[in-house]
């Protein structure tokens, strides 16, 4: 007599859904995600001489850099705040939502060898690149609260914290949502098309001087604001501002539109990638 045992741990199913997350298996591989974010962190540093400083070197030196161009040779307005705070409030949001873009962009091309010996749930990949980067991002924001709280305390620099400030954890999850969803899509699609890795690397640098990580929006023409303002990562920068440094202004129409374009674009990453998945073997 064979013995009934329903005990399963995992099910394969025949068919699902486009949209199908199953948030209970992924809670099941929660050790995966935990050793690929602790590989993630480790490797960045690992056989450098420098170590984990390099998490705190990079905005220190891309800020430096930022005010030299834009505040002291261009001139750039920052609204009144210490360019230094300026800058790197941008630069640390911009740091975080490239980083996320550009690793969950190659989802599958970086793991086809793992993809095809051994099966867990692919979209375990692209949310450890989320979590592991929001420890870099820690790292950068306590580097950034340093600075301010000199500013603050130390000096007569006119910053003060506003309402907005409470929007922190909505400005940190739709940084991630968006890297997350734009990444997945450019994933699913250089399965196929190999020429957008290449797009990918160059256009994020000109996609960063679209938006306000280097400029404040008040300062750019009425005719190219809307322009601007449009691009989904405009309002977190301007509320994020808004928020810390008391510089600029809370616009309530481009955060909506940037909270419904961020779930928009997720929704058809989450998509294009249960598609591909089933598929993209065939063709990586």
């Amino acid at each position: 007599m064979i013995k009934q045992d329903n005990d399963w741990n995992l099910v394969i199913k025949p068919k699902s859904g486009f949209f199908d997350i199953n948030l209970q298996e992924i809670w099941r591989y929660r050790d995966l995600v935990f050793l690929l974010v602790k590989r993630d962190f480790i490797s960045f540093y690992k056989q450098t001489v420098l170590g984990p400083l390099w998490f705190a070197i990079q905005p220190i030196l891309t800020t430096a850099v930022y005010v030299l161009l834009f505040n002291r040779i261009a001139h750039v307005s920052t609204n009144g705040a210490p360019p230094i705070l300026f800058q790197m409030a941008g630069i640390t949001c911009w740091m975080y939502f490239s980083e996320v873009l550009m690793k969950t962009s190659d989802t599958f091309i970086t793991n086809a060898s793992i993809f095809g010996k051994v099966y867990f749930p692919r979209i375990v990949i692209p949310v450890s690149i989320v979590m592991s980067s929001m420890i870099r991002l820690g790292i950068q924001l306590s580097l950034f609260f340093c600075v301010w709280a000199y500013y603050y305390f130390f000096t007569d620099a006119n910053i003060h914290l506003t309402w907005a400030a409470l929007l922190f954890p909505v400005l940190i999850i739709l940084m991630g949502m968006q890297g997350l969803g734009f990444g997945i899509i450019i994933s699913s699609l250089t399965s196929k098309y190999r020429d957008l890795r290449y797009l990918l690397t160059f256009g994020i640098q000109l996609l960063q001087f679209t938006t306000t990580v280097a400029y404040p929006l008040s300062t750019v023409s009425s005719s190219a604001r809307n322009i601007i303002g449009y691009h989904p990562f405009t309002s977190i920068l301007e509320t994020f501002r808004f928020g810390f440094l008391g510089t600029g202004q809370f616009y309530e129409g481009y955060f909506i539109y940037s909270v419904i374009i961020t779930f928009v674009f997720l929704s058809i990453g989450i998509l294009i990638f249960n598609r591909v998945e089933k598929t993209f073997m065939d063709t990586v």
